[in-house]
């Protein structure tokens, strides 16, 4: 494998290109690990980035909340199919009362139908999860239970209430006594207070450091760890393990870490074949199976990937929230260099955008104007338009995650993808990759648009 410095070199050089102003990058392959680091922590001190850092690593959080649950089910005190009535009675989930509907798998498989971007913050004490479980009683849904995919940030807080219930303490003293002890992780944390003794990250919009750390404590089973690049890659070797540890101690069973990367439902991707399973994104890489999860928070992202087959796992750490080109291209050279795998390429335009001509006849060709309309789900609203004979959407950030992140209103032209007429990419600038968006209905007939792994609803007529 290629030496540290040959990718702290690489790293830098890819960073620098991205505007990332820190990062961290994780290697793990046939026992050895590789740590690289580049820039600095904070913008404004200059304080630099270290091997040790700890950045905050997101939704990745989102599997270690799933690897809780299935250690539970291990234990015959809950089961895939188990109701959240069966676990908390008491507990009324959505306008429409579906506890007796939702299981702990369309939890873990973002199959629930609620909307899943709700940001309730509910204090700081200890009862800070179960208080925003009672809160989404007033959750709308996009689609009935197990009728669609759809990213669902709140039904992974609710997989964290039902581990609280059936474990008998909050979800943060879970994972320290089930994942984080067991692993002899030092340093994932959950708090600030706890980040703050350690060479903690501060995430950046365009290079300016973020005013707000990081997320409300009652959203912590669906994003609110912090870690370093070791502790995530000892993560991942606990699933490459088949739930052992490295000093031998079994903390989940082959057949549960099997049972987690199978694929359940498809998620609607069009670039690339992509499914969930029981916490894990599972994508064809040439006919090689890669897991994994991204994670977004104020300003931070965060990349995980396994290779189960060779046994090699990469993440990468950064704070910014415009990392995804770094990602792209220090991965692709990653997986190839460390194991020859071809790591697909991201969407394309259909025709380049520089050929207005072309693009201008191939929306009218695909009616792409049908697609014009309002979109809205709990963090976002789309208005699409047309253009130039082009769809062109204004996307606005609404709600509880305004307040953290600013509306940020951006206006982009959607260029076609293919030849089916619901199939388009988009991007903020021409130096980011290109984002897949796609258009459907739901069996009800209700148009949606599918972006950043959420269904939007069309609720009417666009807006200026």
């Amino acid at each position: 494998m290629t030496n540290v410095s040959s990718w702290t070199i690489r790293l830098h050089e890819l960073a620098e290109r991205s505007g990332v102003p820190g990062a961290v990058l994780g290697i793990w392959a046939d026992g050895e690990e590789i740590l690289a680091s580049c820039g600095v922590l904070n913008t404004a001190t200059g304080v630099e980035v270290t091997t040790d850092s700890l950045f905050q690593i997101g939704s990745i959080t989102k599997v270690w909340t799933a690897t809780m649950i299935m250690q539970l089910i291990e234990e015959r005190r809950l089961t895939l199919d188990s109701t959240i009535v069966d676990v908390l009675p008491e507990a009324r989930i959505g306008v429409a009362d579906l506890g007796r509907a939702l299981t702990t798998r369309h939890l873990l498989t973002h199959t629930s139908g609620l909307d899943g971007d709700i940001f309730t913050d509910t204090g700081r004490g200890d009862d800070c999860i179960k208080r925003y479980v009672d809160e989404l009683a007033n959750a709308p849904s996009a689609f009935p239970v197990g009728a669609a995919y759809s990213y669902c940030n709140s039904g992974y807080v609710l997989a964290g209430r039902v581990i609280e219930e059936l474990d008998g303490r909050p979800w943060h003293e879970s994972l320290r006594d089930l994942l984080v002890g067991p692993l002899g992780l030092n340093k994932t944390v959950t708090l600030p207070e706890e980040a703050i003794l350690h060479r903690a990250a501060v995430g950046h919009y365009h290079g300016d450091p973020a005013q707000t750390w990081g997320l409300p404590r009652s959203v912590g089973p669906a994003g609110l760890i912090t870690t370093s690049a070791h502790d995530l890659l000892a993560f991942a070797r606990l699933h490459l393990d088949g739930g052992i540890t490295p000093e031998g101690k079994r903390l989940l069973s082959h057949d549960s870490t099997s049972a987690m990367r199978q694929p359940r439902t498809r998620i609607p991707y069009f670039s690339e074949s992509t499914a969930i399973g029981l916490g894990w994104r599972i994508s064809d890489w040439n006919g090689l199976t890669v897991i994994g999860h991204d994670g977004g928070t104020i300003g931070q992202s965060a990349y995980l990937r396994i290779a189960p087959e060779p046994r090699l796992a990469v993440c990468l750490l950064t704070n910014a929230s415009e990392a995804q080109a770094l990602y792209e291209a220090l991965f692709a050279e990653a997986f190839r260099e460390v194991a020859g795998i071809t790591m697909p390429a991201g969407p394309q335009p259909a025709v380049l955008p520089g050929d207005q001509a072309a693009q201008r006849d191939m929306a009218d060709r695909l009616d792409a104007g049908r697609h014009a309309g309002r979109y809205e789900r709990t963090a976002r609203r789309y208005d699409v338009t047309v253009a130039d004979g082009l769809p062109r959407a204004t996307v606005t950030t609404i709600g509880q995650l305004s307040a953290l992140v600013g509306p940020q209103p951006e206006d982009v032209f959607l260029y076609p993808a293919d030849s089916t007429g619901i199939n388009f990419v988009c991007r903020s600038s021409d130096e980011e990759p290109w984002t897949p968006v796609s258009f459907g209905q739901l069996d009800d007939g209700t148009p949606y648009l599918f972006a950043s792994g959420r269904i939007a609803l069309k609720t009417g007529a666009p807006q200026a």
